[in-house]
């Protein structure tokens, strides 16, 4: 099969329709999309991508109003309405108990709670309003690898796997979405640290806090919580932030990212700096996956990656990079 790309959304619209599987632009990364509804468009997904079937999938909606058709809105904590008002649309997705009888438990992997997301990017937001349906639409990646962030980022991964890559150019934001489920009290939870930093939901619900107990439970209770994923085929190792630490490397085998400047001793041309001189956390983000693409495919025997500071949208970095290194 050829993959198309293209901003056809007419086209876009139909193969979804027709349980094909497409992949979109967000904000934050690239999705590889499917009827939400369908088994048959959830069981491509899951096998295009090699995704356990453990790992609940995120349904995307145009709009906060369309989640009343699948969402038990009474049992909806206030926080979490707080939440849609002041993020969405926007890179957050919140864990809501779900209707069972209209969400299908592939998607939520038979938990009770359904994640869902009302992403911003314009072209994808154009597409789910041309559809009747939601679309599930986790990372356009092999399970476990860098997440695509760029259209060339799918094609090099997924293509001759999908019909049609709806082209909306490099992503805004750059990591994945902030994912929030809710306490014994409906007091916001932060499941997975993203693009939406913990002291932004604070502003809104200051309540909120991360979660601190370590993911064993099968199924995952959130997208996102596997102990290892993000990850290039080079081995990963960290060091930092700064260059405390740093570990004995090969010249001649070794690549680097780095947070402001190029770590003495290595080739520049075996570098990339997130953010040159600034420390801009938000350009970081912006720019982590496609440098990790951009290291993986030099052929190196290994990738050193520098620790961000650990503070706002350094503790969702940091949680990427120490995922991302954790493969064996």
């Amino acid at each position: 099969m050829d993959t198309l790309l293209g901003t056809d959304l007419a086209h876009a619209a139909a193969l979804l329709r027709a349980g094909e599987l497409v992949a979109i632009p967000t904000e934050t990364v690239y999705g590889l999309a499917g009827h939400g509804l369908r088994e048959d468009s959830l069981r491509r997904i899951f096998a295009v991508k090699g995704r356990p079937l453990t790992n609940p999938l995120i349904l995307h909606f145009a709009s906060v109003e369309q989640l009343p058709s699948y969402v038990r809105m009474a049992a909806v904590p206030a926080a979490a309405h707080r939440l849609l008002a002041a993020f969405s649309p926007g890179p957050l997705t919140l864990l809501l108990p779900r209707e069972p009888a209209v969400v299908p438990d592939l998607v939520t992997a038979g938990l009770p709670d359904v994640a869902v997301r009302i992403p911003a990017h314009a072209l994808v937001q154009d597409l789910l309003r041309r559809l009747d349906f939601p679309l599930a639409a986790p990372s356009a990646n092999p399970f476990g690898y860098i997440s695509p962030t760029r259209p060339a980022h799918v094609l090099s991964q997924l293509g001759g796997h999908i019909p049609y890559l709806l082209d909306g150019g490099a992503c805004q934001a750059g990591i994945e979405s902030t994912v929030v489920g809710f306490g014994p009290a409906g007091e916001p939870v932060v499941y997975r640290p993203g693009a939406i930093s913990l002291e932004m939901l604070q502003a809104v619900v200051p309540a909120t806090r991360m979660r601190t107990a370590p993911e064993k439970a099968r199924p995952a209770a959130s997208p996102g919580l596997l102990p290892y994923h993000y990850s290039p085929h080079t081995p990963l190792q960290l060091f930092g932030p700064g260059h405390a630490a740093l570990p004995p490397f090969d010249m001649a085998t070794t690549g680097a990212l780095a947070f402001r400047e190029l770590l003495p001793g290595l080739p520049a041309a075996q570098q990339i700096v997130l953010s040159p001189g600034r420390g801009d956390l938000a350009e970081a983000a912006h720019g982590l996956y496609a440098a990790l693409h951009q290291l993986d495919a030099l052929g190196l025997q290994l990738l050193l990656a520098e620790r961000l500071p650990n503070t706002s949208l350094g503790l969702a970095l940091n949680e990427r990079l120490e995922k991302a290194a954790a493969r064996k």
